[in-house]
């Protein structure tokens, strides 16, 4: 059971402003290790009041914080070829290919799903399926709205969905349960729904 956990955190309303990311990297069913990075956005140093009233994170914290190109081979190589989450992927996804965008830098190849669409395959009738409420549901602790312990507590969701499974790898499960896959590749980027999106640098 191999998978990445992913989260951002935004500056600003525009996508392409990501503060924060945080992978949760799951080896063996295990989180084995929480990558975070403080991000200086180019929108730097303007701030929305209404995203950091969400997550905290003010231009101070990130003034002496690398950029998105320097951190971004390091993310590359962990995302490449691997199956990743995050809760409310539409969101963190439209994140990353507007990033790539504005950075003129091209798509890596990878597959996502999103654990909001998984939580209601397997626990269906609950009144909320946003992180909070479903990590309150499973005894998951959460620091809400940091990039590292959201994508943390992300991955414990999934590891708690497929407790039961033991013997299965993740793409198993996914087909299992039904939850519908997206991904990202060079050319483009194609949503868990279907709708093909092309890449804005497919080079």
């Amino acid at each position: 059971m191999d998978f990445l956990a992913l989260d951002f955190e935004t500056a600003t309303p525009q996508a392409d402003s990501p503060c924060e990311l945080g992978i949760a990297v799951v080896r063996g069913g295990v989180v084995r290790e929480v990558r975070n990075w403080l991000i200086k956005p180019r929108q730097w140093p303007y701030f929305s009041p209404w995203n950091v009233a969400v997550h905290g994170i003010r231009p101070d914290d990130v003034a002496s914080s690398p950029r998105w190109d320097d951190i971004w081979e390091e993310v590359a190589d962990l995302l490449d070829g691997s199956t990743v989450v995050a809760h409310n992927a539409a969101f963190d996804m439209t994140v990353l290919r507007s990033t790539l965008a504005s950075h003129g830098l091209p798509h890596p190849t990878f597959h996502y799903f999103c654990s909001v669409s998984m939580a209601r395959r397997v626990w269906p009738g609950r009144t909320s399926y946003g992180l909070g409420p479903m990590c309150a549901f499973h005894g998951i602790p959460l620091r809400h709205h940091r990039a590292g312990n959201d994508a943390e507590a992300t991955a414990e969701l999934v590891l708690r969905a497929t407790a039961n499974k033991a013997d299965s790898d993740i793409a198993r499960f996914l087909l299992d349960t039904k939850v519908k896959v997206g991904a990202f590749y060079p050319g483009g980027h194609r949503t868990p729904g279907g709708k093909v999106v092309t890449a804005a640098f497919p080079g």
